[in-house]
Order: C-alpha cells, then sequence, then structure tokens
C-alpha cells in the first residue's frame, strides 16, 4: 500500500499536476491540503477519469482537505469531535476493511503572540485527544498532511533564522511530541534520509532553487503499520514545475498483507 500527501495549494490550479501525479506515481491513497473549494466545486469526475474515487470537505478561498483512493473508504470523518470549528481541516476514512486513514491541515498560527497561534495549539489538543480514541479502534492508523511543524532543528535549513518563530516553537514540537506519544512513529526518521530533504519552500527569494525550506509535512504511523513500512521520500521533482505548489508531496509505502 503506497500512502501519499501533498499541500497543493489550490486543487483548482494544480488539478492537472495532480492528475499526471497519481497516473504516474499510483497511489492507493493520496492526501491532499488545501484544496481551497467548496463541496460543490470539487472535480469528482476528472479524479474518478484517472481512476481515483474522492471524499472531500472544503470551503471557499480556504483550507480544505481530500482523500482520493483507488478504493472508496467508509466510516468518514470530517470534523474534530467536540471542537467547534468552522474551518476544514481533518478527513478520515477507512480502507481495506481496517486500515484508517486521516488526512490534516493543521493551522499555520501567523505568529507565536497571535491568537491564530493559541487557535493552532487548541486544535492540535484535540486532534491528539480524538486520536487517543481512534488508536484504540483502529491500531493500523496512519496520520498524514501539512502539520505545519518542523519537529527538529534538522528538519529546518536555518535552524538559527527560525528559533521560536511560529513553525518552530517549542510549544508546537511538544504538541508534535505528543502526538508521537500516542504512539506513532515519523516514517521518515525510520530510513537513513539524504541531509537537508524539506517538504516546503517559500515562493519568494529563490527559496527552493536555494534549498532554503523546512520538513513540516509528515506522514506518521501507528506502531503496526511502522512495523511494515519499507520507504518514506519527498518527491521534490514536482516542485520544479511551471506553477507548483510551495509543498512536495511525502510518499510512504507500507507491505500490508
Amino acid at each position: 500500500m503506497k500512502l501519499a500527501t501533498w499541500n497543493v495549494n489550490s486543487l483548482k490550479v494544480r488539478l492537472p499536476q495532480v492528475i499526471d501525479w497519481v497516473v504516474s506515481n499510483e497511489p492507493d491513497i493520496l492526501c491532499l491540503q488545501e484544496t481551497k473549494l467548496q463541496d460543490e466545486s470539487f472535480p469528482v469526475d476528472e479524479i474518478l477519469a484517472a481512476g481515483y474515487c474522492s471524499a472531500y470537505v472544503g470551503q471557499k478561498t480556504y483550507n480544505g482537505v481530500a482523500l482520493l483512493s483507488k478504493q472508496a473508504g467508509d466510516r468518514i470523518v470530517t470534523a474534530l469531535p467536540g471542537f467547534e470549528d468552522v474551518q476544514k481541516r481533518i478527513i478520515a476514512a477507512t480502507y481495506e476493511e481496517d486500515v484508517r486513514v486521516a488526512c490534516v491541515y493543521v493551522p499555520n498560527g501567523e505568529k507565536v503572540t497571535s491568537e491564530k497561534f493559541h487557535y493552532k495549539l487548541a486544535w492540535l489538543a484535540a486532534l491528539e485527544d480524538w486520536l487517543r480514541e481512534e488508536l484504540l479502534n483502529y491500531p493500523k492508523l496512519a496520520l498524514l498532511g501539512d502539520f505545519n511543524i518542523a519537529p527538529e532543528d534538522q528538519d529546518v535549513r536555518d535552524p538559527d533564522a527560525w528559533r521560536g518563530q511560529v513553525l518552530c516553537s517549542q510549544p508546537e514540537r511538544d504538541a508534535f511530541q505528543r502526538l508521537l506519544g500516542l504512539g506513532l512513529v515519523d516514517s521518515f526518521r525510520l530510513f537513513d534520509q539524504p541531509e537537508k530533504t524539506y517538504t516546503w519552500w517559500d515562493y519568494r527569494m529563490m527559496a527552493f532553487r536555494r534549498n532554503r525550506g523546512l520538513r513540516i509535512d509528515h506522514v506518521l504511523l501507528s506502531h503496526e503499520l511502522a512495523h511494515i513500512c519499507s520507504a518514506c521520500t519527498v518527491d521534490k521533482a514536482i516542485r520544479k514545475h511551471e506553477r507548483p505548489s510551495d509543498h512536495a508531496p511525502v510518499v510512504t509505502e507500507l507491505s500490508v498483507q
């Protein structure tokens, strides 16, 4: 089973790239973030023509998440229980009867002194509470998405410049560690990886060309799935295309029996 996550920064703009990518890479499940589409505008037919089912929840202009899959999922969830939120940031479904896949777009937080930062930490706390219960019900669980958190200094091109700032602050990193403490594993770190591997680069100041990026897109696996994980890579090639997203896909492979 091949799982992937990609913040596409507007599915309307990036749809041809997404179609080309799924046809070329054939993931079993692709998690998308920042689709920025209302549900009635989601390109179900175009994606179906590429061989994929769609589950999605979105809103105009902002946020929006989706699951593209070769086989339709069930037991779909599109909000964090008990957390009132108009923003569309999570979708989860079950595949192959017992593999639970959750796609998240964690709030950015803007800056550590802002109300948006407090919202981010509250959202992450609600996610943690939900995952605690989900892991009891679904031992085979994968959490994929744009976390807007670089977990360690090695995930940042210039850690001194970013220290204490949003995406790299200690409260955010602590929240990430609490997710791991539930029984999740960062699949990227299961393998030897090239140094200075990132998943996001600012559009400005030639950041991608200079590889001045951050690793903020992650695939976290329950221990049961981590034991059968055979690879985790970042596909930087798509970032070189014309009008790319500012994020690159992260791809994880599982040897599911």
